[in-house]
């Protein structure tokens, strides 16, 4: 559980952060800019199979959210920088699902307590960042559905279910699911069946 940040520490670091940003505009590749436990860092976006699967789950969710939030301007996307610092925490993860309107009032990164589910696509080369830190902070910034997809092993786990507990909020139902299978993830559903692993 990520400890509360002393505001002037939080700004310390939103400052490095904010002058990484131009730097990461600048790099081959598509690359964002996190505030984890050990502070500012930048971020490389895998692609290939990763963002075809983030765009599969965007697209399910898209096409579900009209009958799961009716009258409501709630949308699916990639790319929104979501933010909490109260806990220290800058994250990006590969989807969000977010009310439109959030998004229009946002100069730049999103308050994270108006995110009602995250996705994360594990990455080759860093999958504890998806397993163990964000497993941490987006309970504690209050996310209530958080699905983990990893084409490294063929597996996708949905964590729901948010309680206190001694060492702060975490999520208390965890289910796991094999490539293949349709995966109840909050109020939706997505089909995994077109997943594909990462090569060896």
């Amino acid at each position: 559980m990520p400890e509360p940040v002393d505001p002037q520490e939080y700004a310390r670091m939103r400052a490095i952060a904010t002058e990484l940003w131009p730097l990461a505009d600048h790099l081959e590749g598509f690359w964002g800019v996190e505030i984890g436990a050990a502070g500012p860092f930048v971020m490389m976006s895998p692609a290939g199979r990763h963002e075809s699967i983030v765009y599969r789950v965007v697209r399910q969710l898209e096409d579900q959210i009209p009958r799961t939030h009716p009258d409501t301007d709630v949308i699916a996307q990639s790319g929104a920088e979501i933010e909490d610092p109260s806990i220290g925490r800058m994250r990006r993860p590969d989807a969000v699902v977010v009310p439109l309107r959030v998004l229009d009032e946002s100069e730049g990164t999103v308050d994270a307590g108006a995110i009602l589910a995250v996705v994360e696509v594990v990455s080759k080369n860093n999958p504890d960042n998806d397993y163990i830190d964000k497993v941490a902070d987006y309970p504690a910034m209050g996310i209530p559905h958080y699905l983990l997809v990893d084409p490294r092993k063929g597996l996708v786990f949905t964590y729901e279910a948010i309680l206190p507990g001694p060492d702060g909020p975490r999520y208390d139902r965890v289910r796991d699911y094999v490539f293949g299978d349709t995966v109840p993830f909050g109020p939706w559903r997505i089909d995994t069946s077109a997943f594909r692993r990462y090569g060896s």
